[in-house]
């Protein structure tokens, strides 16, 4: 790779990129990662690789300004994008009273997970309104330490907000903390001009469901099943009860209902250790003829740093037995933000089904015309224990 090259190798592709304020044209495979660009083809080393899964957030860098796993994100889905590595940041002064609190509460030792954390805990610095230590570990939660226990790492990040807060300096809010792209981008030749990431936030959740003619294409999709003790037709009848479905789904809160065929509230998701509300609008239609259905959603969380976009197709047809119905989903979706880097598709399937139990327990007793449940909400400990449960299920199953 190099950072000026007439015309890319065969099977190799050229990229525009802004790297620590520099105008750069590299080259690579459209399967390199950016970790492997910059670290190979930049020769910048502070950018540590170290499980290559987006787990451990050594590779952190800014992407457009907003933190990203590097080893992650395909170099690709980054042309023209503007990209900050810890050399980058020498100059920075929120970076330079971070690593000057860094050496004053001993908060590094090996020094490997160092840059991703310096990255991660400047983007908290710039956010946060107060040195919540709550807040911190949570921020830092995707940045693994080995070495440190992480109380010094801690105490220097809330010493620095501590510090600019006194000092009279706000946190950062509004639209120019937009989501960043995170691989969620098309890849652009070199040629082509700079298009505006497709960012999914709270003013463009409506727009989002507004045309049902729009094409959305998830980044993820699977499939689910839910079996009830109950009729077809019964069943069908319930699910165009907006209000009686958001009862019965863990987390869902209604809030408004503009028109017949359109909803807003929010949904409470928890995934790893970062939790959020989505609020947006969602469009519902049905077929009666084919009991069938289509429920196109779109919304961010409160502070607008994670959203989704997606679709929940379902069809109920009949049971095993007579009198029992059989409700298939096809669920696809999109999500950007911190949610995004602890949302592995294998951990939200699991997720969907643990909620898709209580969903369907919660259906079946209001059929039967029972009260209903008490609670509603997701309870994230009981889910925990579930997913690991079946995981030791699946794993001793295999042996």
């Amino acid at each position: 790779m190099s950072a000026a090259l007439a015309e890319p190798a065969e099977g190799r592709m050229a990229l525009a990129l802004t790297v620590n304020g520099r105008s750069l044209r590299v080259e690579a495979e459209p399967r390199s990662h950016l970790g492997d660009v910059l670290r190979e083809g930049l020769n910048l080393t502070g950018t540590h690789l170290g499980c290559e899964h987006g787990v451990c957030g050594a590779c952190t860098v800014l992407l457009d300004g907003e933190p990203a796993r590097a080893c992650l994100t395909f170099a690709g889905a980054c042309a023209g994008a503007a990209v900050t590595t810890i050399e980058g940041l020498d100059d920075d002064p929120v970076a330079a009273e971070l690593r000057a609190a860094f050496n004053r509460e001993h908060a590094l030792q090996c020094g490997y997970c160092t840059p991703g954390m310096l990255v991660a805990a400047r983007d908290l610095v710039l956010r946060l309104p107060e040195a919540d230590e709550r807040r911190i570990r949570i921020g830092l939660s995707g940045n693994l330490c080995r070495c440190t226990g992480y109380a010094g790492i801690v105490r220097a990040v809330m010493a620095v907000i501590a510090d600019r807060r006194a000092r009279g300096i706000p946190p950062e809010t509004g639209t120019g903390r937009g989501l960043g792209p995170v691989g969620a981008r098309i890849g652009e030749t070199v040629a082509a001009p700079r298009a505006q990431p497709n960012r999914v936030t709270a003013a463009t959740a409506t727009a989002a469901v507004s045309d049902l003619a729009t094409t959305f294409e998830p980044a993820h999709r699977f499939t689910q099943e839910i079996a009830l003790a109950h009729p077809p037709e019964a069943v069908f009848a319930l699910l165009g009860d907006i209000e009686a479905v958001a009862a019965c789904l863990p987390g869902a809160v209604l809030t408004a209902r503009p028109d017949a065929d359109t909803v807003e509230g929010g949904l409470q998701v928890r995934i790893g250790p970062i939790a959020a509300t989505f609020r947006g609008r969602a469009r519902i239609t049905r077929d009666d003829a084919t009991l069938s259905g289509r429920v196109r959603g779109a919304g961010s969380d409160a502070g607008g740093r994670s959203a989704t976009e997606g679709e929940i197709l379902y069809r109920v047809g009949a049971g095993g037995t007579p009198g029992t119905a059989r409700v298939g989903l096809d669920v696809g979706y999109t999500l950007t933000g911190p949610l995004a880097q602890f949302g592995r598709p294998g951990l939200v399937r699991d997720l969907a089904g643990r909620i898709a139990a209580d969903f369907a327990r919660n259906l079946g007793a209001r059929l039967s015309g029972k009260a209903a449940p008490a609670a509603a909400g997701l309870d994230p400990i009981r889910l925990l224990v579930g997913l690991v449960r079946a995981r030791l299920a699946a794993w001793f199953g295999r042996s």
